[in-house]
């Protein structure tokens, strides 16, 4: 899964020399945190910064929220040239979805802009994130999501298959990790043989964790 895959391409930019009220004012009516500063010729985009809601919090005085109707009697001239960040990291669009994540808990930053060849094409957020993660391990769907322990140099895929096909169960995903300590196995199937699954899970040697099931097709 890449970073194309979940990214916003609908972008909502200023202009450097906008004024930090016109950001605020924009950021209220979309209801976003964070705002992307561009230099465009109407059809491309080049990133020259990045400014968040604690950025214009913090410009206008202490006693007012910048996106309320009250800052309306407010009007910092400042640009937002003059509080934004210039040194933004940003992704590829090519980039795995989990390299993206990796990116953005190690500096603690809620987003990155898309940009390709020098032009910005997007922007993809922790929630993104979340979003793509939720559909990888199938939260919403119907099925049943066995996970167990497994041996690290196990050929995983193999035997999910196999127990998938004695079964006669549909395998949805099979996610493989390691937490503290253990390699896991996270499989997602569809299908009635759930049961008879799990057991033979246990009789060929592994320690079952957690069995959830959802919807009709987990029967």
């Amino acid at each position: 899964m890449l970073v194309s895959m979940w990214m916003t391409r609908e972008l909502i930019l200023l202009p450097p020399e906008a004024t930090i009220s016109e950001a605020a004012a924009l950021m209220a009516r979309h209801h976003i945190r964070r705002l992307l500063v561009a230099r465009s010729d109407g059809r491309h985009h080049r990133l020259v910064g990045i400014t968040s809601a604690h950025d214009l919090a913090r410009a206008f005085p202490p006693d007012v929220n910048p996106f309320s109707l009250a800052a309306r009697d407010h009007h910092p001239r400042e640009r937002l040239s003059a509080i934004m960040t210039r040194e933004v990291r940003t992704t590829s669009p090519d980039t795995p979805i989990e390299e993206a994540a990796r990116v953005l808990r190690a500096y603690k930053i809620g987003a990155l802009p898309v940009v390709r060849g020098g032009e910005l094409i997007g922007i993809i957020t922790e929630s993104d994130v979340f979003r793509a993660f939720l559909e990888m391990v199938g939260v919403h769907e119907a099925g049943v999501r066995v996970t167990f322990e497994a041996a690290p140099e196990e050929d995983l895929a193999g035997t999910v298959l196999d127990l998938a096909r004695r079964h006669g169960m549909q395998i949805a995903s099979v996610l493989s990790m390691e937490h503290d300590g253990r390699h896991l196995a996270v499989v997602r199937l569809l299908g009635t043989g759930a049961d008879a699954f799990v057991e033979d899970v246990w009789n060929t040697g592994h320690r079952v964790l957690s069995v959830l099931r959802a919807g009709p097709a987990a029967a």
